[in-house]
């Protein structure tokens, strides 16, 4: 197929983004992403600390953001994103899919939610989908996200209190793990997952693990319903 009716601006190359902790990840989709005739990959980070200053400086048309990182996720770079840089498009990129996730891009402003399993050839229609100014959340999922947000008063607000990283270590908790066990699993060291599940036990109101625990596995249930 004809790139131009993919993208009718195909002569205009495409400046894309790229945020992954993995180094070798990012060398992967820049060598598949720069294979293509009118995409450009301008910069790249490996923390969200990164990210923001070099998108506000280089200004992409389309921002790849993993999902997960070890200084916070891509959905709250895409957040400050869409905030500071209106005109860059951001897709996040993760090996994850579940409805939190989604629903918190869909409300960060991400034009695309993918997962890592993506073929190479569908990630590239789905930056020229997304430069094009498409958006690639499936209606069926953004329906089902947002009346999960009308039902918002359902939600514990200390549930929603937490950020990404710290409702993914309560998860660990939840199934008994150390922090050491955590640290490995989440590639952070043990102190930092320390202060990880300090500040959440704060957030939660609570002073010990186990409690943190039981409304880990509360909040499970009332997910599964």
């Amino acid at each position: 197929m004809d790139d131009s009716a993919v993208n009718p601006e195909a002569d205009e190359r495409i400046t894309v983004f790229l945020l992954d902790d993995h180094e070798i990840v990012r060398r992967g989709i820049a060598d598949l992403l720069e294979a293509a005739p009118d995409i450009t990959v301008v910069g790249d980070a490996g923390t969200a600390a990164q990210a923001l200053p070099r998108i506000k400086a280089l200004q992409p048309k389309v921002a790849v953001l993993d999902g997960r990182l070890p200084d916070g996720s891509g959905i709250d770079v895409c957040r400050d994103v869409r905030s500071a840089v209106p005109a860059t498009r951001c897709i996040i990129l993760t090996s994850y899919d579940d409805d939190d996730a989604i629903l918190a891009s869909v409300m960060a402003g991400a034009a695309g939610y993918l997962l890592k399993e993506i073929k190479g050839s569908n990630l590239i229609d789905a930056i020229r989908q997304v430069a094009a100014g498409h958006s690639l959340l499936d209606p069926a999922v953004t329906e089902r996200v947002l009346t999960r947000l009308r039902e918002g008063d359902k939600l514990d607000p200390r549930w929603e209190a937490l950020t990404a990283r710290e409702r993914e270590i309560l998860d660990l908790v939840t199934e008994g793990m150390t922090n050491r066990e955590i640290g490995e699993q989440l590639f952070l060291a043990e102190k930092t997952v320390k202060n990880y599940v300090s500040v959440m036990l704060t957030k939660l109101g609570m002073e010990r693990r186990a409690q943190a625990a039981v409304f880990g596995a509360e909040m499970r249930k009332k997910d599964q319903h």
